[in-house]
């Protein structure tokens, strides 16, 4: 989608209501567009028109279609972790797991733009570097709650587990949410019993 030299940083910061309502009429337009065409389909014309303005407005606001790309995806990982957070801190860890599982398999089969954009997570460093964030962040949080509820466990296989659960199931869940919706719904439920299996294993002293 892009490459290393391409700059992704919007062209402005919206400070003023009316100035976030348009940035965020963007974000959402692009989102629908890259859900019915994808991303490399999708050029800054088309988007512009769907957001009902004109092309050099839209550049005011972003350099380019990568920059939109990156905002969007930005968009995602904020409100996931977000949910992530509030399901650790008041749900039964066995209990977090449906939730959880239950939660971003939704979210990554209907969030607008949300396959779209994630598929091409290896082609853009900048996603890249994003999906990396948004797992130790994740990672800091379920560390926080293991340690919790398995405080026998050292800190360095607490903290493995914490990546490994997270990264596990977020990856057999993108491959879910390619399946027809059969398949996928078979394949969440495995996840579930395969994080709920590790859980136990954690649990044992």
């Amino acid at each position: 989608m892009t490459d290393d030299n391409i700059d992704v940083t919007p062209r402005r910061k919206p400070v003023q209501a009316r100035s976030r309502e348009r940035v965020n009429s963007i974000l959402k337009h692009a989102a629908e567009i890259f859900t019915e065409v994808g991303v490399d389909s999708t050029s800054m014309s088309a988007i512009a028109r769907r957001s009902d303005m004109s092309l050099a407005s839209l550049y005011r606001y972003f350099p380019n279609k990568a920059a939109i790309v990156k905002a969007i995806a930005e968009t995602h990982v904020e409100k996931m972790e977000d949910v992530m957070r509030a399901r650790l801190a008041d749900t039964d860890i066995y209990e977090v797991i449906d939730v959880l599982v239950d939660f971003y398999y939704d979210f990554y089969r209907n969030e607008p733009g949300y396959a779209a954009i994630w598929s091409g997570v290896e082609a853009m460093p900048e996603l890249r570097e994003l999906d990396f964030q948004e797992l130790y962040h994740n990672a800091r949080d379920v560390d926080a709650r293991l340690k919790q509820v398995f405080p026998h466990l050292s800190d360095t296989r607490r903290w493995n587990a914490s990546l490994l659960l997270p990264r596990s199931t977020g990856s057999m869940l993108r491959l879910a949410v390619t399946l027809p919706e059969t398949e996928a719904t078979a394949l969440v439920a495995e996840i579930k019993r395969m994080a709920r299996a590790y859980l136990k294993e954690l649990a044992t002293p």
